[in-house]
């Protein structure tokens, strides 16, 4: 497993077009200092919450970080109990997806 260093980050692997929107592949690390899109993971959009793993909190904040970044409805369709989670974000092209997300890595 390896963490890309941002000059190298092409996030388009971890995009995919969908009926309806747009699939993002992402790597979640819970219980972090701050809530932040870091980089890439092995392929994956790797995004940092600060809520815990428990009780669907980390989730939710993960949720919640994509419709602020979208402003478009954000839905787990994979992955629900595990790092590593699709999420469908509806009504956005791959390539906007992308940039939006992009525009956020810090």
């Amino acid at each position: 497993m390896s963490i890309d260093r941002p000059a190298d980050q092409n996030l388009s692997s971890a995009v995919a077009e969908r009926d309806g929107g747009a699939v993002l592949e992402v790597w979640v690390v819970p219980g972090a200092s701050r809530t932040e899109v870091t980089g890439l993971h092995d392929g994956a959009v790797r995004i940092r919450v600060a809520a815990p793993a428990e009780g669907g909190k980390a989730n939710q904040a993960l949720v919640n970080l994509l419709k602020a970044i979208t402003g478009a409805e954000a839905e787990i369709i994979r992955g629900r109990n595990s790092r590593r989670k699709q999420l469908l974000v509806g009504g956005v092209r791959a390539v906007d997806l992308v940039r939006l997300v992009s525009e956020h890595v810090g």
